[in-house]
């Protein structure tokens, strides 16, 4: 079930980013949860292999490459998932700190509190 809201947060998220960052575009209301379902295997997978190989960076950046590997995962799904185009990495970087915003916004009004 946590599953389930976590994909509908997400698809929320990519919804108001494609609405808001000029550059992101989706193609409706499947392709956004299908967006934040890809969105949540790659945040859990493929983004802790990316924050290791890219540590030394992220140390003398102070943190803020974390950014990037953020841009770099939303193009990953940009590109594996249909009708959700992004158009360069501006839009990702936008698009990345727009989503990351509205989910955790999300997350903490609908979220149970005894997580």
């Amino acid at each position: 079930m946590k599953f389930l809201l976590r994909v509908l947060l997400n698809a929320v998220a990519v919804f108001f980013a494609a609405w808001f960052v000029p550059g992101i575009s989706i193609a409706g209301p499947g392709t956004a949860l299908l967006a934040g379902a890809v969105l949540g295997l790659v945040n859990a997978v493929i983004r802790p292999i990316l924050f290791v190989l890219t540590l030394p960076f992220t140390l003398v950046t102070l943190g803020l490459f974390i950014f990037i590997v953020n841009a770099i995962c939303l193009a990953l799904v940009a590109w594996l998932v249909p009708g959700f185009t992004i158009s360069g990495f501006w839009a990702a970087l936008f698009g990345a700190l727009v989503i990351s915003f509205v989910s955790w916004l999300l997350s903490a009004i609908l979220v149970d509190k005894r997580e």
